[in-house]
């Protein structure tokens, strides 16, 4: 618990971003180990284990995770598939590939919001 009087936070754990949480963990605490490949609920608990606040839970996933990433991935490919394309593609056809990654990226941030 020494150790959490030594750190200074400008804010709580929970609100900071993850990269900040790997600022934290990589400038200050050097018993968090692989922390520049870690996520934020990751670093979360792994931060919170080596502080003693009660982190032995491990991170709350959310229910969802695995359903938002594929929407992502979908997303990214399609935006792969719209820049290789350019102009030789018809207007339509962009029209239609615009919407359906605004639909993927309005599911996804409404499955996140859910969890």
């Amino acid at each position: 618990m020494s150790e959490a009087m030594q750190l200074e936070l400008k804010k709580p754990l929970e609100k900071m971003t993850a990269k900040e949480l790997r600022e934290l963990a990589m400038k200050q605490l050097p018993q968090v180990v692989g922390a520049s490949g870690m996520g934020k609920d990751e670093l979360l608990a792994d931060i919170k284990k080596v502080l003693g606040l009660g982190g032995e839970e491990g991170p709350a996933v959310s229910p969802y995770k695995g359903q938002i990433l594929a929407m992502k991935r979908q997303a990214k490919t399609l935006r792969a598939k719209k820049l290789e394309a350019g102009a030789n593609m018809p207007r339509e056809e962009r029209v239609i590939l615009r919407r359906k990654i605004n639909k993927l990226k309005k599911r996804s941030r409404r499955l996140a919001a859910a969890s």
